[in-house]
């Protein structure tokens, strides 16, 4: 006779009918349809929201252009920290040694990625800043708080340029369109549009490249619902990733919004960016609305500011300090064994829910059959109940009414939507001027010249925001070429996306391909990956600058090397890929949001085909410090098994 189930068993049980009821009430057949690219957009109004607010176009203009038809040894896609980091590292290796050796394009005005883009009020990173920022050790900077605020990470950006002399070797306001592979010279030939500034006329050029390396995140394309007549609105309207502070006023570094001051305000979304700009909207606006579809759960950040004596006595108190920081926090985001003392120390490293998403090495892999999955769900769904029921006490603990309260709190487990961190937020809605307007997971109904409509009812507005995020970072089936808004074509011309779609994720150690010679890339998929963005870079830098490194040591004088994955290389680390993909079934079932393409990868496959072509997307599920292990053991060897390497004449 079997057991019966325990008090837990049942407990978990409600849970997942809960979160499947909530999850299917915000599932759409349009999936990421339902949202277009403010770039994208038919509407000019809605179109011009992407528009470039930083950029300062006089002082670019000045500087001596890059010449139509330059060759350079690596261009990399991607100005962002990631970026930054990848071209301070090819230096440091020695691979970049005269000026036309490095060249890196962004279409932003500067560096800094996202953190150029984003500078909306209350901005701040959500990972511990001595772990996030990149190069902290070689730099020798002290982050002024536990969490850097984004005009401090944004300075850090310009410090690593500085400190590595990349202005000049940057090409900003620019896209690169195609990259086709040239079989005669062995080179990248890159089409790049570079932008002028208002009033002036593009430049198209023609690049080469011995190496193309993408370095472009995974949240670069801000987007808006496609919401009904919203261009038709006649207030003031931006979009979180261009914050306006023409129409707010104050700036960055002191958020005094006096321009909106006796006006109604309205926010759209209530994702990560909304939880850090809502205080600050609500202490200005006459009435701040706050339109929600699902609420983030929020915990406590803990804000305060770099102890001295404290950095300098156990922070960074020897070398290689930020690397074991870094694997210290991923270690206990991901429960695993480890004798040392929990460094950071915060929220993220007590939400045992988590493991859903970064992996574990607290179990194997896992049997992909329904029992060995339904009994993975289920462990993963109890290590979750804590979490849940942390951030809904914290809820009720600080929203004043029940009504409310019952609206704040997330109904999915914390491995489905980043979870969030801050101390004013919740207690924004206790103000008289705050009014949640939630949308029972259905959005809103459409948009007037005067406001909004939710359920039959509008909300009229002086000023909309944004807060919208951004495209999925797994549109176009998480391939690397749509995520870089790049027609890439390889050996005999082959279109990168039609691979991928063909065969399903290809790639040896998540950044490069057969066929694709001398083409890197940073991407999620068939990687190891962390909560903490730069860490994952960084393990995936060193591993394309060493594999690089070591190719150019094999060639002699007078020659370079053709860098290429080998066939059997890349189907044989699909198949380790395909065997880790069961660790995360539980994704398929969250709450529609980018990291499931709105729900795109929530339904079962069609048929075996499809269903292996799925797993081959998965990531490494043993967290992060395993697969660093892994790369590096296989460094060592040398070989650089499943890979190839061409000399050709230089």
């Amino acid at each position: 006779m079997a057991a019966a189930p325990s008090e837990e068993d049942l407990k978990v049980y409600a849970l997942s009918q809960k979160y499947t009821e909530e999850a299917t009430k915000r599932l759409r057949p349009e999936l990421d349809d339902q949202f277009v690219n403010l770039k994208d957009a038919g509407e000019p109004r809605v179109r011009a929201l992407s528009d470039d607010l930083w950029a300062d176009h006089a002082a670019l203009n000045a500087r001596e252009l890059v010449k139509d038809g330059s060759r350079y040894k690596f261009v990399i896609l991607g100005g962002g920290l990631g970026g930054q980091l990848l071209a301070v590292r090819l230096i440091e290796a020695g691979l970049v040694k005269g000026a036309g050796d490095l060249l890196i394009i962004d279409i932003a005005g500067g560096f800094g990625g996202t953190w150029y883009w984003n500078r909306y009020p209350g901005l701040h990173c959500d990972v511990e800043s001595y772990t996030y920022m990149p190069l902290l050790e070689e730099t020798g900077y002290v982050p002024k708080f536990k969490y850097a605020p984004g005009y401090e990470i944004l300075e850090h950006a310009e410090r690593i340029a500085t400190q590595w002399n990349l202005n000049d070797k940057a090409l900003f306001r620019s896209k690169i369109t195609a990259a086709t592979w040239g079989e005669e010279k062995s080179l990248w030939s890159l089409d790049v549009i570079e932008s002028r500034g208002p009033g002036e006329e593009e430049r198209k050029l023609k690049i080469q490249a011995d190496y193309f390396i993408s370095a472009n995140g995974i949240l670069a394309v801000p987007q808006a619902p496609r919401v009904d007549g919203l261009a038709s609105f006649a207030g003031q309207m931006f979009h979180t990733a261009r914050w306006d502070y023409s129409i707010t006023g104050g700036s960055q570094e002191n958020p005094q919004l006096t321009g909106l001051e006796g006006k109604r305000v309205g926010i759209l979304g209530t994702g990560a960016t909304a939880i850090q700009s809502v205080p600050h909207l609500a202490k200005f606006a006459k009435e701040l609305y706050v339109f929600q579809r699902t609420p983030s759960a929020v915990y406590e950040r803990g804000q305060r500011p770099t102890d001295l004596e404290k950095w300098e006595s156990k922070i960074a108190y020897k070398k290689g300090w930020q690397k074991e920081r870094m694997e210290n926090f991923a270690l206990y985001c991901c429960g695993a064994p480890t004798d040392q003392p929990n460094m950071v120390d915060d929220e993220w490293t007590k939400l045992p829910g988590l493991r859903g998403q970064t992996g574990t090495p607290l179990f194997d892999l896992i049997q992909p059959t329904p029992e060995g999955i339904g009994a993975h769900i289920a462990r993963l769904l109890k290590w979750n109940i804590p979490c849940g029921e942390k951030a809904h006490a914290r809820v009720d603990a600080i929203v004043k009414d029940p009504e409310t309260a019952a609206k704040l709190k997330a109904w999915y487990p914390v491995w489905c939507k980043r979870p969030t961190y801050n101390d004013e937020y919740l207690p924004t809605f206790n103000l008289p001027n705050v009014h949640l307007i939630d949308t029972d997971g259905k959005g809103v109904d459409s948009a007037t010249e005067r406001g909004l409509v939710v359920a039959g009812k509008e909300y009229p507005l002086d000023v909309l925001v944004l807060g919208t995020g951004f495209r999925s970072p797994l549109e176009g089936n998480g391939c690397p070429s749509v995520k870089m808004g790049v027609k890439i074509h390889g050996r005999g011309g082959r279109s990168f996306e039609e691979k991928w779609n063909t065969q399903g994720a290809t790639t040896l150690y998540g950044t490069a391909t057969s066929g694709f010679p001398n083409l890197f890339f940073m991407s999620p998929i068939q990687n190891g990956t962390a909560a903490n963005w730069l860490h994952s870079c960084s393990v995936w830098t060193d591993n394309i600058v060493a594999t690089i490194a070591k190719a150019e040591s094999r060639v002699g004088d007078g020659s370079r090397p053709v860098v290429e994955v080998t066939v059997a290389g890349e189907e044989g680390w699909a198949g380790v890929m395909m065997q880790h993909a069961a660790a995360f079934a539980a994704l398929s079932g969250c709450t529609p949001g980018y990291g499931n393409a709105s729900g795109a990868f929530g339904g079962m496959p069609k048929d075996q085909a499809e269903m292996l072509k799925a797993a081959r997307m998965a990531i490494w599920s043993f967290g992060i410090v395993s697969f660093t292990k892994l790369l590096e053991d296989y460094r060592a060897e040398g070989s650089l098994q499943g890979v190839e390497v061409t000399p050709v004449a230089a």
